[in-house]
């Protein structure tokens, strides 16, 4: 079935290829994907080409996350029945889309994006920015374009790319005189970014304070044990702060038992609750939550011709879907045609 005969609303999502995922991409990202995977026409993109922007010097490190970003989706429930998982290299109207796209917005508007400015400081580009990391935006408008997505999950940092990509959609529909492509809503989920074990920044493979799918139990113990908790909790009698406190902040995002959690809060806040007993009850959580995600990943990686053809025949679709709307475009745009 084709985008245009199925009416759900299409989905466009994906994660760069930098590294296996971690509980950061599982409470923000991915139990909402396996979720809207029954009511939506979803398409997860393995973002090989955007990783490449600040990983160029190390493509071998960008190639061989691919599978290992896949084994996660699939570990997770992600099912390539449902669900399209395509490889972003292997999509060549997406690079065409994005040349086409950069006529259409100016470096000054690249350069006022929140989220690109906010990335360029944390990375210290300085002026040394690389063109393609500054584009990104552009990039990212054409792969949701490419699509024709109306749904877009990101995070709330990452809403202002949604709302560039929405400028560039308005400015091509006008010039064409009619709506061609569609425009994308971010859809944000309610548990906004899971901080790391060290409680000092977003949780990040690139910082070390991540929990990945697929750390083992001596793994997960060893994270929770050195999770930031309240440093003026000195006794379990001392009145605790739950605000801040990374331990409960996952069990905001793990914990089903929201009674118990409210009451673990109370008694932590009164006095009387010490830091391991919070802690062992996270552990149990988390344990219980990654063991069979670590199983399943465990056999996939056993099984990783099958996942390769799961790339390829999804990737395979998702270049006759994007090629077709590059077409359109082209023609729409009375572009030259051989």
């Amino acid at each position: 079935m084709s985008i245009a005969t199925d009416q759900r609303p299409v989905i466009l999502t994906g994660d760069r290829t930098t590294g296996p995922l971690h509980l950061g991409h599982y409470v923000g990202s991915l139990k909402n994907r396996v979720a809207l995977q029954d009511t939506c026409q979803q398409f997860l993109l393995l973002a090989d080409t955007q990783a490449l922007t600040d990983n160029a010097g190390d493509p071998e490190k960008v190639r061989r996350n691919v599978l290992e970003v896949a084994l996660d989706y699939l570990a997770v429930g992600i099912d390539p029945e449902k669900t399209t998982i395509c490889v972003q290299s292997g999509l060549p109207a997406l690079a065409e889309l994005t040349l086409l796209y950069m006529n259409f917005v100016t470096v000054a508007r690249l350069e006022r994006n929140p989220t690109i400015k906010d990335e360029i400081q944390a990375r210290g580009f300085g002026r040394d920015i690389p063109a393609g990391f500054l584009c990104y935006p552009v990039a990212q408008a054409a792969d949701i374009t490419a699509f024709k997505a109306t749904l877009v999950p990101v995070g709330e940092d990452q809403a202002p790319l949604i709302e560039q990509t929405n400028e560039i959609v308005r400015r091509l529909n006008r010039q064409i005189g009619r709506p061609v492509l569609p425009e994308a809503k971010a859809l944000i989920p309610d548990m906004g970014r899971l901080p790391g074990v060290d409680g000092k920044a977003k949780m990040s493979k690139s910082q070390g304070n991540a929990i990945p799918l697929s750390a083992t139990p001596d793994e997960i113990r060893d994270a929770v044990r050195r999770m930031y908790t309240d440093p003026n909790h000195l006794r379990a009698s001392d009145p605790g702060t739950v605000e801040g406190n990374v331990v409960f902040t996952y069990l905001d995002a793990f914990d089903d038992d929201r009674a118990t959690v409210e009451e673990l809060k109370d008694h932590y806040r009164r006095g009387g609750l010490g830091d391991m007993a919070v802690k062992r009850r996270l552990e149990e959580i988390l344990q219980t939550l990654l063991a069979p995600i670590r199983e399943r990943r465990a056999a996939l990686a056993q099984e990783l011709d099958h996942v390769q053809d799961v790339l390829r025949t999804g990737t395979q679709r998702a270049k006759e879907l994007t090629q077709a709307t590059l077409d359109e475009l082209r023609e729409a745009l009375g572009l030259f045609a051989l």
